[in-house]
């Protein structure tokens, strides 16, 4: 090997040495010391404090397929404030939701102490063939624990699409009709009242409205809703 491939190969074996060489590790921080007992974290501040009126329901009351701010929930508040009543409206509306996925969340929608729940599920039960029987037994609990909390509850009656079969559409509405008479609810007799029969208020999908449609569900509930509010 000629003098001048020895001097490359060196330098070649110098430069993956220096490659392969660690890296310094930096010191290892002092450990800190140790701190006095932590004060517990103060419990947060509500700041608005005006009674709270739940929509707790389905993607009917998620405002599914709309903008943020266009659900039922959202024309209901606007229209409270224009009417003067002080309440706040919390959405816990889940798309998808089922009676047995309600009756998880409850304890959520309790720990608000709201002085009004507007029940709006069932409709996905139906709509997937499920036993009317579990979802009476659902509504049951959730109307069960929200009245001990002290909330008054409107209850929203749903119905079916025509090819379910009467039979079944007959016992599925009459969960919500015995639920309100066993109870002692505010029930409004088809949630989207006005609004399922227009398809300029529906979305193309058929089962949601637009923002349109929702505003009017808002009127709708509002007018339910009314005679169990203060100014």
């Amino acid at each position: 090997m000629s003098f001048r491939w020895r001097i490359c190969w060196v330098g070649v074996a110098l430069l993956m040495a220096a490659c392969s060489k660690p890296e310094p590790q930096p010191e290892p921080a002092a450990e800190p010391a140790p701190a006095a007992a932590a004060k517990p974290a103060p419990e947060p501040v509500e700041t608005d404090t005006r009674p709270v009126i739940v929509a707790f329901g389905d993607s009917l009351t998620a405002g599914y397929g709309l903008e943020p701010g266009l659900s039922y929930a959202d024309f209901l508040q606007k229209q409270l404030d224009a009417k003067g009543y002080h309440y706040r409206v919390v959405n816990q509306g889940i798309s998808g939701d089922t009676t047995d996925g309600g009756v998880t969340r409850v304890a959520e929608a309790v720990r608000l102490k709201p002085a009004v729940v507007i029940l709006e599920l069932g409709a996905n039960d139906g709509l997937r063939g499920l036993p009317v029987e579990s979802t009476a037994a659902n509504l049951t609990e959730m109307v069960d624990a929200f009245q001990k909390a002290g909330a008054k509850v409107v209850l929203c009656g749903m119905t079916l699409p025509r090819n379910y079969g009467q039979d079944y559409i007959r016992n599925f509405e009459k969960v919500f009709q015995e639920l309100t008479k066993s109870h002692r609810l505010t029930m409004i007799p088809f949630f989207l009242e006005g609004v399922a029969t227009r398809p300029e208020l529906m979305q193309r999908d058929g089962m949601h409205p637009t923002a349109k449609g929702t505003e009017k569900v808002a009127g709708t509930v509002l007018k339910y809703l009314e005679p169990l509010l203060k100014k």
